[in-house]
């Protein structure tokens, strides 16, 4: 058996080309969608990636603004500038960059930022109306994943797919997704963690199977089974003796997994590209919104 390569790239590009079109009826009317980036401290795939999502952002002829604060910054401090952002009319996205330093309180600040400007949709109130099937802003990641699947024809319904991983960003969510009664839902979905016992035996049950736990290269091929789609959500930076100092790998040992895999999102180029592109899509949709309600007033 050949495995399919689910590349993010041509997934990523045919969304922004369908962007496109919407933004520039935004810009008739005087709106340009905009992102605010917040990133606290010095973490260098932090950095790396809200440079990413401004590369991107103004590629797309939007704007993206990045606040970078300094890793002992004062919580109050930090809470201040995201009341400043939710009542900016001009900032349609706020974008809370991942982890923050220990000493905040993530739960706390996430919670602050207005759900209408929630573009990651990782709100509370957000994940509710996500639960319900009525979504505000589907969060990126789990987004960009069934995305990727539309693209390739791959079918969610009735089959049974395996989440590895229980975070708020990713696993609970992808959960939620897939077993809503819609074309890319459907399915019958077993979550696993680090409380699932016997995870192999799990995981060799998936018709898709989508790891996302953040440990690298923990999928083998013995933990699979011969025609399953296989999504890496993964994106670890393992330590080398590259001019880098590092690689990226992700969740799983795709090596091993080739001809007996029917596909697999490669790590990097899979899902990465695709996080950056559901979070311009959401940005123009809370815009959209923006407009929407001025026009009603």
């Amino acid at each position: 058996m050949e495995t399919l390569l689910l590349k993010g790239k041509p997934v990523s590009e045919t969304i922004c080309s369908n962007l496109q079109p919407r933004i520039k009826l935004l810009k008739e009317d005087n709106i340009i969608p905009k992102l605010a980036a917040i990133l606290v401290g010095d973490d260098p795939a932090s950095k790396v990636y809200v440079h990413s999502k401004a590369r991107a952002f103004e590629k797309m002829g939007c704007s993206s603004q990045t606040f970078k604060l300094q890793s002992d910054s004062d919580e109050e401090d930090i809470l201040e500038l995201i009341d400043r952002l939710n009542s900016n009319d001009e900032v349609h996205g706020i974008l809370i960059q991942l982890p923050l330093p220990s000493h905040l309180d993530s739960k706390k600040i996430l919670h602050t930022v207005s759900p209408a400007k929630d573009v990651d949709g990782l709100h509370p109130e957000n994940l509710g109306l996500l639960l319900e099937g009525n979504p505000r802003f589907i969060p990126c990641t789990p987004h960009g994943v069934l995305e990727i699947l539309k693209f390739y024809n791959i079918p969610t319904s009735s089959r049974h797919a395996v989440i590895v991983g229980r975070s708020n960003i990713v696993g609970k969510p992808m959960f939620a997704l897939l077993t809503q009664k819609f074309e890319m839902g459907n399915a019958t979905v077993t979550i696993c963690h680090t409380g699932t016992k016997d995870l192999t035996v799990h995981t060799k049950q998936a018709d898709i199977l989508i790891a996302a736990a953040g440990s690298p290269q923990m999928i083998k091929s013995n933990m699979i089974k011969e025609g399953v789609d296989i999504i890496d959500v993964g994106i670890n930076r393992v330590d080398d003796d590259s001019e880098k100092g590092y690689r990226l790998m992700g969740d799983v040992y795709t090596e091993s997994i080739f001809g007996i895999a029917h596909s697999v999102t490669p790590v990097p180029g899979g899902v990465g590209p695709m996080t950056i592109t559901m979070l311009l899509n959401n940005t123009v949709l809370s815009a959209e919104k923006c407009l929407k309600t001025n026009l009603m007033v």
